[in-house]
């Protein structure tokens, strides 16, 4: 299967991920079960599969920002990489639609941080742990 087949195959299954939990207060459990745990592990074998099978042909590293740029021309390993990015940032957004129900943070509040881990993962967590930090001390004040 060619790279952009298997990329028109994890976006969508990354993106039913994303509305299992924009839609979790209907079904918590299915969209933990979805988002939190089978999404995330299905496109992590896809990524291991993309990594055993192309990372020892590709050249560049980790070395310096000139090498991961040249791992990245390749696009088995670029493909890789993009999984990484949904297989990580809807377990981070599935961590916070959980946590977020258990310290009963109203979901309307949880959203933009959704949206935020959707598009720009780390500026999403970033987002969600000053919204938790924020109702904490409100909390205990």
């Amino acid at each position: 299967m060619t790279p952009d087949a298997l990329f028109q195959i994890a976006n969508p299954l990354a993106l039913l991920g994303w509305v299992a939990l924009v839609l979790s207060p209907l079904a918590p459990r299915a969209a933990d079960a979805v988002a939190g745990v089978a999404i995330p592990l299905v496109l992590s074998v896809g990524y291991a599969g993309l990594v055993l099978a192309f990372w020892s042909g590709a050249e560049g590293g980790f070395g310096s920002l000139a090498e991961v740029q040249l791992l990245f021309t390749d696009p088995h390993v670029a493909l890789a990489g993009w999984v990484h990015y949904l297989a990580f940032d809807l377990f981070v957004g599935a961590w916070a639609t959980r946590t977020a129900r258990a310290e009963r943070i109203p979901h309307p509040f949880l959203l933009p941080c959704l949206l935020l881990t959707f598009l720009f993962g780390p500026a999403g967590f970033l987002a969600f742990s000053a919204l938790r930090f924020t109702l904490a001390r409100k909390a205990a004040a």
